[in-house]
């Protein structure tokens, strides 16, 4: 199949097979790309109007038990480590809610203080959650690395309504490579226990790590598979003091066309624009492939760092919504309301708690022929 019968078939709302989403993602012409970004657009503006939402970004530890070979917070880097006190996050995502963010992301490294101390490291962990809730009334996304069921269960009794988890690939021997004894399944059925307790998920992908189209492809797949609301893709920065440290850094351009791509394949979920790889001058081009959302806003003198580029425009101002505002308004696009979010994201838990009534109903059926025979 060519690529425009291949286009013409997904903007009409069919899932492509991997040759054909392999042809889309395979296009170095460039009237192709323009084509491809604008038909991604135009499924993104039928689905959401003009709205785009933004997410206000709080990486509260930078400490991690985990050494990924590609992480700049890996355990034995010898980089930014900070652990923000309650108040400290708690005033961060005040001042985040202020600026006119929908969502407060709680990140961490997968934090021993926090998972390693039993009952009183989650109580804390727990408690940040609560708190930032209390204070701002605004949607809480945690992204605490893999973490137990009950867990999780508790988190979305605390507060959060998301879950962010990502497999970066689901190439089994890259995986392997990049997450060193981290079991791939471990990490994918934290997003599937996530989803049966009501929490929303979202998956993410690193591209320029040697994976190839049909990598990609087959991640789509999953990504169908776990029906995550939220889906993202971020193009890989090589780390100091990481075994990747030398890797050849890549251009944005198959990102891009990840996200257009993703766009077409799951009109109505939520694209993320990083302003972590190429900051405030890469935004609009990510907005323009057919992103939704604004992800990794920072406040200047909060003391944040970021994941992929850990100091990128957060000095100068420019990560905040005031800097990102203005490149909406070019390509055509506003902010939405906070009641907008909250309008998505009720449909989104609704639709979610139907799926899991449908899943249990068919597990006890299962469970019901098992013990008949």
């Amino acid at each position: 199949m060519g690529f425009y019968e291949a286009l013409e078939k997904v903007s009409a709302g069919e899932f492509l097979n991997q040759e054909e989403i392999a042809v889309l993602l395979s296009t170095d012409d460039e009237q192709e790309n323009r084509d491809l970004f604008t038909a991604a657009c135009k499924v993104r503006n039928k689905c959401f109007s003009n709205k785009v939402f933004l997410y206000g970004f709080v990486y509260f530890s930078t400490y991690c038990r985990n050494k990924c070979n590609f992480c700049f917070y890996r355990a034995v880097n010898k980089s930014i480590r900070y652990r923000k006190s309650l108040k400290e996050i708690v005033d961060i995502a005040v001042s985040l809610k202020k600026s006119g963010i929908h969502l407060i992301d709680l990140t961490m490294g997968e934090d021993p203080y926090y998972l390693d101390r039993g009952k009183a490291g989650y109580d804390e962990l727990l408690n940040i959650i609560k708190q930032v809730k209390k204070a701002t009334n605004l949607p809480v996304m945690i992204s605490p690395g893999t973490v137990s069921e009950k867990l999780l269960e508790k988190m979305k009794d605390s507060g959060a309504e998301w879950y962010a988890c990502y497999q970066e690939t689901h190439n089994l021997n890259l995986y392997n490579k990049l997450r060193p004894d981290q079991p791939y399944q471990k990490r994918y059925n934290s997003k599937l226990a996530a989803k049966e307790n009501g929490l929303l998920i979202e998956e993410g992908l690193l591209t320029g790590l040697g994976e190839n189209v049909y990598d990609i492809a087959a991640s789509f797949y999953k990504m169908k598979e776990l029906e995550a609301q939220q889906i993202r893709v971020m193009t890989f920065v090589p780390q100091k003091g990481t075994p990747m440290e030398q890797f050849s850094a890549h251009d944005n351009k198959m990102e891009l066309k990840i996200i257009a791509v993703m766009r077409l394949l799951f009109p109505d979920r939520l694209i993320p624009a990083s302003l972590d790889v190429e900051g405030i001058d890469g935004l609009k081009k990510r907005i323009n492939a057919g992103a939704n959302v604004v992800t990794s806003i920072i406040p200047p003198d909060s003391g944040l760092a970021g994941v992929s580029q850990s100091t990128l425009n957060i000095k100068d101002g420019w990560r905040t919504v005031q800097g990102v505002v203005p490149i909406l308004q070019e390509c055509g696009l506003a902010p939405a309301s906070v009641s907008e979010y909250k309008n998505w994201l009720k449909n989104e838990e609704h639709k979610n708690a139907e799926e899991n009534c449908g899943l249990r109903r068919q597990n006890a059926r299962n469970r019901s022929c098992v013990f008949a025979s």
